[in-house]
């Protein structure tokens, strides 16, 4: 079973997610919400790449069939980008590099700013 951690953002004080899943795995990066067919409110998808860049957190919608809100966040947890991600797109990707990324019902666009800083712990 995958890790889940509540998700805050610190700028508001305001709990962004709970849960988020951890997606550390090359498999879980592979299947992310590809063939889900929703997520409930206030869960979303956190994936750890463990280096920033641009391209490796770059994402796809092929097979997704709802939209969802993405967050690219680096390694300080900063907020670096933010989009609205619709069904069957081929690319997605941050204007500036980020570690990891979080993907989520678009009402966390919302919720959370770029430069906003986000801190994850671990549910027990």
């Amino acid at each position: 079973m995958a890790a889940t951690y509540v998700v805050t953002n610190t700028t508001t004080n305001q709990i962004v997610l709970d849960p988020a899943v951890a997606c550390r795995s090359f498999w879980s990066h592979l299947k992310g919400l590809q063939f889900s067919r929703g997520l409930p409110s206030g869960r979303g998808l956190w994936f750890i790449t463990g280096r920033e860049g641009t391209s490796h957190t770059s994402i796809h919608m092929f097979f997704v069939f709802f939209s969802i809100g993405v967050l690219w966040v680096d390694a300080s947890g900063r907020v670096v980008d933010k989009v609205l991600a619709r069904p069957w797109r081929p690319f997605y990707g941050p204007k500036a590099p980020a570690r990891d990324f979080i993907e989520a019902l678009p009402e966390i666009l919302d919720q959370v700013n770029v430069g906003d800083v986000l801190t994850f712990q671990e549910k027990a």
